[in-house]
């Protein structure tokens, strides 16, 4: 299921690539919360979140799903994206954000202020909005997707023509959230989210005149539990309350108790 998504991705992509974009030349940006970062809460927080067992830096056991990614296009990549970003200019990786990390709107904001003009042949991934339900306590889903929206209309502006943004898996499924009683209300806004943030951005590439690619994570991680090719769906092989790591960590489908595993190499589904 990884590969297969993982090269759907590329080919829908690549059709809709400028003839004059070639993979020598080509880049991608990365913008977006824990799940796209590749070191830069680790480096801004003095190299203590995430601490060991994560990965390098990242918040899971392995490389995040953009390191996989561009090098399939044979792009160069720079990546904006820190843990706890919320889809505004707020971040709740530590309470009370007392280091002041950015969100999402403000990871733009940094870009766009270097970047006068955009690279219109580039890739633009945004993946933000998990933080917002988690840890901001939003409830109405218009603000986050209302962000998003705002993010991909600053950057096109600019010139930016190719987007890659996805959506959100089901929050009331995750091993940190499945067993409370605010669960449901979890799932219930996660599917509002997705189907507001899908015809929002529908319409916006349809005004703006962009080229959209839309990753579904939710239905990817919808089918890897109700197909249980994992093992384990519901737990995460580390958990940080009994400071336990799992041995078989390709047969669970989470890190801890909201993030994914790396699956190292494992061709089921692509990796997060």
């Amino acid at each position: 299921m990884k590969k297969q998504l993982l090269a759907a991705g590329i080919i829908a992509f690549s059709i809709s690539l400028p003839s004059k974009a070639s993979a020598a030349s080509f880049r991608s940006y990365v913008f977006g919360d824990s799940l796209s970062d590749i070191g830069k809460a680790f480096a801004l927080t003095g190299q203590g979140i995430p601490p060991a067992p994560y990965f390098n830096g990242r918040f899971s056991n392995g490389p995040v799903w953009v390191e996989y990614l561009s090098p399939a296009f044979g792009a160069k990549q720079t990546n904006y994206a820190i843990g706890g970003a919320n889809t505004g200019d707020t971040n709740t990786l530590i309470p009370g954000n007392p280091l002041k990390l950015p969100g999402l709107a403000q990871q733009v904001e940094e870009f766009t202020a270097t970047n006068p003009k955009v690279d219109e042949d580039a890739l633009y991934i945004l993946w933000a909005g998990a933080n917002d339900y988690l840890g901001g306590g939003q409830t109405n889903p218009g603000i986050p997707v209302g962000n998003i929206t705002n993010a991909v209309t600053s950057l096109a502006k600019l010139g930016a023509k190719n987007f890659l943004v996805a959506n959100l898996p089901d929050l009331g499924k995750l091993p940190g959230t499945i067993n409370k009683d605010f669960s449901t209300g979890l799932s219930t806004l996660t599917a509002f989210h997705n189907t507001l943030l899908n015809s929002s951005l529908t319409t916006l590439s349809q005004q703006l005149g962009l080229k959209m690619i839309q990753l579904d994570v939710n239905d990817l991680f919808s089918q890897a539990i109700a197909t249980k090719v994992f093992a384990n769906t519901t737990e995460p092989c580390l958990n940080l309350a009994a400071k336990t790591i799992c041995s078989n960590p390709n047969d669970y489908l989470f890190w801890d108790d909201i993030h994914p595993t790396n699956f190292h190499g494992d061709a089921r589904i692509l990796r997060f």
